[in-house]
């Protein structure tokens, strides 16, 4: 497919989609929404892919929401709601946000929609939507009061304040800072050791996490856990033997996802 506001490459197992609309920060207008949905649905139908990676062209933004002067009137969101992303729910590869800048309104919500964000050093977070006479519900809310202590998520929201990459790693929000000029090297080490791992028991462990934190108790997670679609497909996998034959033979294991 072809698109305008969006850039998607294929590297071995790895998908990049990159956003890219630099002269406007890589905010999302309505044609990139869909656009983006489009993306992702490739990216989560096509076998032969483990991994996705999400940044924004440029050095300025990762992404900065959307974008207030485009043309809504007649805008209806994608399947899977902003962005194509974040009520995707039932997507059990990962995804790792690779924020290049600025991450802002509902650039900030995809990240915190993503299982990893690597942030350069010059990145800044916020969800400044009070500040326009807006509110955060492309899941900003919600996904920050469960990934932060509630007092300090609240302080974020009530006041749509800007913090920084060090400050998110700190909190938890970001799992590594890296300079801005080796940000794409630091993603990559991370796609690495994803890949060395088995395609389906990363799914199956992703699926395992995201659905057991909605379970009332440990226990009851326990309970659930063999009947997540993604546990049933491992049992049965042709990489869950690959991973006992390679450990036998003492050798590498090729990883084929099925």
């Amino acid at each position: 497919m072809t698109y305008e506001c969006i850039d998607v490459q294929i590297s071995g197992r790895v998908t990049r989609v990159t956003m890219n609309r630099p002269d406007q920060m890589n905010s999302i207008n309505p044609a990139m929404h869909h656009e983006l949905q489009s993306a992702f649905d490739e990216f989560a139908d096509d076998d032969s892919q483990f991994l996705c990676v999400l940044t924004g062209a440029g050095a300025r933004a990762f992404c900065a929401g959307s974008d207030l002067k485009a043309d809504w009137s007649s805008f209806s969101y994608p399947e899977n709601g902003y962005a194509g992303l974040i009520e995707r729910f039932d997507l059990n590869k990962p995804i790792i946000a690779a924020v290049n800048g600025a991450c802002m309104g509902g650039g900030f919500e995809m990240a915190l929609a993503c299982d990893l964000i690597i942030a350069a050093d010059c990145a800044s977070f916020a969800l400044p939507e009070p500040r326009v006479g807006a509110i955060a519900l492309a899941g900003g809310i919600h996904r920050l009061t469960r990934q932060l202590p509630l007092k300090r998520a609240m302080g974020f929201l009530l006041t749509g304040s800007t913090f920084s990459a060090e400050h998110a790693y700190t909190l938890g929000l970001v799992n590594e800072v890296a300079p801005s000029n080796l940000l794409d090297a630091v993603v990559e080490r991370w796609c690495e050791e994803i890949l060395k791992c088995a395609p389906m028991s990363v799914r199956a462990t992703k699926e395992a996490a995201m659905r057991g934190i909605g379970e009332g108790s440990v226990e009851a997670a326990l309970q659930a856990q063999a009947n997540y679609p993604a546990y049933r497909a491992w049992i049965g996998a042709d990489d869950n033997r690959e991973g006992v034959r390679a450990f036998a033979e003492k050798r590498d294991p090729v990883w084929k996802g099925r």
